[in-house]
């Protein structure tokens, strides 16, 4: 305890316009953090001045990071802040390191208000990378758009900011630390924990573990390799799966946060994840996976790098889901799927008779869902799978259900993924892209895309490309209608519907924090048994062909190829 009382202040400030937070928070170059004055500073005030001054004041908030550079920093910042803004108690990981599933999990356990999560998740770190700032609610799970807008509202018109400068925190230490503030009657205490303790516990409620640890380290146990590409998840891999469960220690690699991590991308997929899929393929591994920066996204693979798709990965789960034991005694409510994600968890749905709910991209949608009781099993196309436990999605998690699977059918990644192909038919998918381009050509060519699939001649409209014909059945920009508040979300993304089942989906990406991206998605569904082994990129190509003529994309961007194709 020190002992004289720590001087609150409250400081003039201007507001930045440009404040908007995503549906993964605030991003921005992290050199915008570091030297546009008050630029965190203001974020940080308006997260707080969100909440309601009678539901701040004793309240406890979470804080974690994913140890990218400026993460230390930030965090001392928002320490700081929530003192001066009433806040009771603050509980961060330890060296400030906290998944985002975890600080979801931490969340719930502990009943805080929220908790605020440093990251830019799968984009790159360092000096010269992202930094972004995501506040989630008491539900755990990332805030609602009535939330983000109004932080975007104050963030416009702030003047003042409160702020204890003198107060720091020994990051480092686990344990509790308190300080008295002057003209506050009860201390303001700082709790440093151990980030992977209670989500492991968590987990060990989940999954059977000795189960797990047979298949890992029993007599026949299979060979994993892991990759936390030097991510938050490399600690939660050592202790869960090689320390706790018995994988060899070099079954896991990369698996020491790094603020640049280790230069590379962190983002789970084929492209940036390349080495992993090359280790895979000279056959010495059963299973592999990647994650992400902050420990939401996976990707699976098998042997000899057997590629599964995530939008497969979430339908795999679902009509497996029996194996994980948590589900045996919770039932099953409801899947759902964003609307970019390919309809392989439709048909799970169908034939189960379960319920499945289509949202807009962004995790948020799925907690309303789960916290009204109707949804237990989600994923998105972008590598993210998770379950009502918390609410968000969780890189671990999915490892965890996969490798549930693997030790109840004893068979291999690829022979469950061909297994499940045969018995629901196979949606082939490929996403395409184009990152960083010039945001007025992406709009405009969004704009004159949408103004051509809305005029009623476009309805019925047959395309050919070779031998074979497409004709539309439907066009749209897709809008959600929250079934448990009403609440309806425009503009979610441009829909193209053939008859048999195919899409091509066009969406401007709102995650980056320079210029814009425009992802391209195509998913067609194939229930001939003897169409089913193509490569995805040649059963798609007549519809990408489709795709490119109708959006001219290469032309009105100025890019010869995307930048990233999954």
């Amino acid at each position: 305890m020190n002992d004289s009382p720590l001087q609150v202040l409250t400081l003039p400030t201007s507001p930045y316009p440009d404040q908007r937070p995503g549906t993964n928070g605030l991003r921005k170059k992290t050199h915008v953090f570091q030297s546009e004055k008050n630029y965190l500073h203001n974020f940080i005030q308006c997260i707080f001045s969100s909440i309601d001054l009678r539901d701040r004041q004793g309240s406890s908030v979470v804080v974690g990071g994913d140890g990218r550079y400026f993460n230390s920093t930030a965090i001392q910042v928002i320490v700081q802040m929530a003192a001066a803004n009433g806040v009771g108690r603050v509980v961060i990981g330890q060296n400030g390191i906290m998944s985002t599933p975890a600080v979801s999990c931490v969340i719930r356990k502990i009943k805080a208000i929220g908790g605020i999560i440093l990251t830019a998740s799968h984009n790159p770190g360092g000096p010269d990378g992202d930094f972004g700032i995501k506040f989630n609610t008491a539900s755990g799970g990332p805030a609602p758009e009535a939330v983000t807008n109004k932080i975007f509202q104050l963030s416009r018109t702030i003047e003042e900011l409160a702020i204890c400068p003198e107060l720091r925190v020994d990051l480092g230490t686990i344990g509790k630390q308190s300080f008295d503030l002057e003209n506050k009657f009860k201390p303001f205490t700082v709790e440093i924990v151990d980030p992977v303790e209670s989500y492991a516990n968590s987990l060990r409620n989940i999954f059977d573990f000795a189960v797990l640890k047979e298949l890992l380290s029993g007599e026949n146990h299979i060979q994993i390799r892991l990759d936390a590409r030097h991510g938050v998840t490399g600690p939660y891999v050592k202790k869960i799966l090689c320390e706790e469960l018995g994988s060899p220690a070099n079954s896991a690699i990369n698996c020491v946060p790094l603020e640049d991590f280790g230069g590379g991308h962190p983002d789970p997929n084929l492209t940036y994840a390349a080495d992993l899929v090359e280790t895979m393929k000279n056959g010495q591994y059963d299973f592999g996976a990647a994650f992400d920066g902050d420990g939401e996204r996976n990707m699976i693979l098998g042997k000899h790098g057997f590629f599964v798709n995530p939008s497969d990965s979430v339908a795999v789960i679902a009509a497996n889901i029996f194996c994980i034991p948590y589900f045996q005694h919770t039932g099953v409510r409801g899947f759902a799927r964003s609307m970019p994600t390919s309809a392989a968890l439709d048909m799970v749905a169908r034939a189960t008779k379960i319920q499945l709910y289509e949202t807009p991209a962004g995790w948020r949608y799925f907690g309303s869902l789960m916290d009204a009781g109707r949804l237990s099993l989600c994923g998105e196309e972008s590598f993210g799978t998770g379950s009502d436990y918390i609410r968000e999605k969780d890189g671990l998690w999915a490892v965890l259900a996969w490798m549930s699977i693997l030790a109840a059918r004893r068979e291999s990644v690829e022979d469950i993924m061909t297994d499940h192909w045969r018995t629901y038919g196979r949606n082939y998918y490929t996403r395409f892209d184009y990152e960083e381009v010039d945001l007025d050509a992406a709009v405009e060519m969004m704009l004159d895309l949408e103004l051509m699939i809305s005029d009623r001649a476009f309805i019925g409209q047959v395309f050919t490309v070779g031998e074979k014909k497409y004709q539309v059945e439907a066009a749209d920009n897709f809008e959600y209608s929250d079934p448990v508040d009403g609440t309806i979300s425009r503009n979610q993304g441009l829909r193209i519907v053939f008859k048999g089942d195919s899409r091509i989906i066009f969406r401007l990406s709102g995650s980056d924090s320079f210029g814009a991206t425009v992802r391209l998605y195509i998913d067609s569904y194939e229930k001939d048994i003897n169409k089913l082994f193509q490569d995805p990129q040649v059963a798609l190509a007549e519809l990408v062909t489709i795709a490119l003529q109708l959006s001219q994309i290469h032309e009105r961007t100025g890019r010869r190829g995307p930048t990233v194709i999954t």
